[in-house]
């Protein structure tokens, strides 16, 4: 699988743990952990994976003020997601309907990322490297998601 294949995997299967927690409500105390710590492995998995490899890999290939605009943007949408929106979501009491207003944004947040990137990043990815460097480069986010996903099943 090429790496905006995989990449875009992610982003369905993120969407959809993202709108079924935007669904739950108050007493769906259960529920909502379960999906938070979905959210969670599958979010700080996703970005480790964008970040170590495929941003770099961009980066890389990138040959112009457009590229690294996108580049730095989608460092900064992890971080917004990652370190500010997530950490406060995993603090906040999940029976509360200030979850349900966080949930929303982080949500609203990763779609609106998620977006970006297949429409102008994977594009621009496309043009810039190839499908074999996109094929090498998706076998290795492949792997390097198992063994996060492995660490943080460990953890």
């Amino acid at each position: 699988m090429n790496a905006i294949e995989l990449l875009k995997q992610d982003h369905k299967n993120m969407k959809a743990l993202l709108e079924e927690l935007a669904g739950t409500t108050t007493r769906g105390v259960k529920k909502r952990k379960e999906l938070l710590q979905k959210i969670q492995t599958n979010l700080t998995v996703h970005n480790a994976i964008e970040e170590e490899i495929f941003y770099p890999a961009f980066k890389k290939a990138g040959d112009g003020k457009d590229d690294a605009k996108m580049y730095f943007e989608a460092l900064e949408e992890h971080r917004a997601a990652g370190e500010l929106v997530l950490p406060d979501l995993l603090r906040t009491e999940v029976d509360s309907e200030k979850f349900s207003g966080r949930a929303k944004v982080l949500k609203e947040l990763f779609e609106h990322h998620a977006d970006e990137e297949e429409k102008e990043m994977f594009k621009r990815a496309r043009a810039l490297m190839g499908k074999e460097a996109l094929e090498t480069l998706g076998d290795q986010l492949a792997r390097r998601k198992v063994e996060l996903k492995k660490q943080a099943e460990a953890a």
